[in-house]
């Protein structure tokens, strides 16, 4: 499989709200992931780590509409741009979010991740 390939793929599933699943068919053993904030979630390592950060979200968020555009491939590398309204269950507030998921694949997986927002 082309990286092109999987990137679609990968997008296809973010798209249909089915990121667990992406994470799980696509993401190496040894993942790393990194956020642009600070704290315990900013980074994670493995695979666990990653859903565990996942499952985090989702409990601390109530997600109202998620748009997923791309990807966008640029060699081992390829790129997707999230806006979502969510609303922290910590404040309460709703906000929309922008956001840019930076992919590296490597042997068919992906071995980074990392957040622009």
């Amino acid at each position: 499989m082309t990286i092109a390939e999987l990137a679609k793929d990968f997008t296809e599933l973010l798209k249909r709200g089915e990121d667990a699943a992406a994470a799980r068919k696509y993401n190496a053993d040894d993942v790393g992931s990194y956020e642009a904030m600070e704290g315990p979630m900013s980074v994670c390592h493995g695979k666990e780590a990653v859903k565990q950060k996942g499952d985090w979200w989702r409990e601390n968020h109530e997600v109202h509409d998620v748009s997923v555009a791309g990807p966008f491939v640029h060699g081992d590398q390829f790129a997707v741009r999230f806006k979502m309204e969510v609303t922290p269950k910590a404040t309460g507030e709703r906000m929309t979010m922008e956001e840019v998921g930076i992919y590296t694949v490597k042997d068919g997986k992906i071995t980074e991740e990392r957040f622009f927002y």
